[in-house]
């Protein structure tokens, strides 16, 4: 990687890091006049319009009719899904208990990026990723309803694993396409499926308060538009385990940004958890690397 590279790297995951993170405790303010659904469709049709101009202004590669499959699982999974049982999981669990669940990601990323991509990561890896799910747990039975399903707790980890088949969802097309272009096809094939509630959701913005209406339009510029973008370049640089793992970072921003917007302190029990999962994080970027020795006819990665 050229010295140009890993710095806009490191840009766009402060970038990606930033905008997911405000995402958790926005989402709780705009609940507070919107149900999950709507909201997540109001969010991602902003999104979708940001994405179709940025289609229209660059003019990039058309997606192949064989492609349009794999693009709208990637909405279905990334963007839909995901965002309905976030949404619906933030009405009882609180913004950095949701950042630290949806930690849960990377464990799973790196099990499917094994099975489906032929990554690899070491028993430190592994070991690392299962001491920071440990701490999920912990910080998930903290939570209204525990681990119960159905719970708040349990549909935020629902996200997790939708955040988690994503990763791996779209990194063909990001080598296909590119980061900008995938995500667009990305976020208007989320919007479509999302749009049966997008009446509701413009029906509570217009009689929405003024922190609500505001709070939507961050969320679809921010998070959904300008974040996943973010993400997309990385995971097409570093790879879907290695990518994931930098998930690890959004607790710590989320619970200061929780605590600047919302005045959200979280419990002990969420920083014991939030340590652990932090204990596997350092575990696993530090130890967990594995080398790859080349094989004639496949390059090491």
């Amino acid at each position: 990687m050229t010295n140009s590279v890993g710095r806009f790297l490191l840009l766009f995951v402060a970038v990606a890091i930033l905008s997911w993170a405000s995402a958790y405790p926005v989402v709780r303010i705009a609940l507070h006049d919107f149900a999950p659904i709507p909201l997540a469709a109001l969010r991602y049709a902003i999104a979708a319009v940001i994405a179709g101009g940025w289609l229209i202004w660059k003019r990039p590669a058309r997606l192949r009719l064989s492609d349009v499959p794999q693009v709208l699982a990637c909405g279905v999974v990334g963007i839909t899904l995901y965002n309905i049982f976030f949404n619906c999981g933030e009405m009882t669990v609180s913004a950095g208990a949701a950042s630290l669940l949806i930690s849960a990601a990377p464990l799973m990323a790196g099990l499917m990026a094994m099975a489906f991509l032929g990554e690899r990561m070491s028993l430190w890896g592994w070991a690392g990723s299962v001491l920071s799910f440990a701490g999920v747990v912990l910080i998930a039975e903290g939570q209204s309803g525990g681990l119960s399903f159905g719970s708040g707790a349990t549909l935020v980890f629902g996200a997790a694993v939708c955040g988690a088949l994503y990763t791996n969802l779209q990194k063909g097309l990001i080598h296909r396409y590119g980061a900008l272009t995938t995500i667009a096809y990305v976020l208007i094939s989320g919007a479509l499926f999302l749009s049966p509630w997008l009446p509701a959701g413009i029906s509570s913005f217009v009689h929405g308060s003024f922190a609500s209406q505001v709070s939507v339009l961050e969320l679809g510029i921010f998070p959904a538009a300008i974040g996943y973008a973010a993400w997309a370049f990385v995971i097409g640089h570093l790879g879907a385990t290695r990518g994931a793992a930098l998930l690890y970072l959004l607790p710590p921003v989320t619970m200061l940004l929780a605590y600047i917007l919302t005045n959200e302190i979280p419990t002990v029990r969420t920083l014991l958890g939030g340590a652990i999962v932090m204990a596997g994080v350092v575990l696993t970027n530090t130890c967990g690397r594995r080398p790859v020795v080349a094989k004639a006819g496949r390059t090491a990665g």
